[in-house]
């Protein structure tokens, strides 16, 4: 999956005990009511948020993971590939085509 936003916060990586690490950041989507999203960097992808900053406009590929602890059910979206995703204009619209010239014919036949 993929989603655009702003970058709204870059958490500081955690590193455990067993060694693993995570980086958590936030990102604020343009719809017409906006979320903060937070997503995680996993290991070596911790690396990938280092050459953005706040407020950058990027676009995040993710996957969904879930998993149950006693009885309760969690969510996480796990980052494995950012982009820059430039100005706020929408990417995915194409320009629009040039305008077409219509020249009449200049007859003086016409019936009418």
């Amino acid at each position: 999956m993929e989603l655009i936003g702003r970058i709204k916060l870059i958490r500081d990586e955690q590193t455990f005990p067993s060694g693993f690490t995570k980086r958590e950041f936030v990102i604020t989507t343009e719809e017409q009511y906006p979320n903060d999203i937070q997503f995680e960097l996993l290991k070596e992808k911790g690396a990938l948020i280092t050459s953005h900053n706040t407020g950058d406009r990027i676009k995040v590929f993710f996957d969904i993971r879930g998993r149950e602890w006693q009885g309760k059910y969690f969510n996480s979206l796990v980052c494995w590939k950012l982009e820059n995703a430039g100005a706020a204009t929408s990417e995915n619209t194409p320009p629009p085509p040039p305008p077409v010239e219509f020249s009449a014919p200049m007859d003086d036949d016409l019936p009418f």
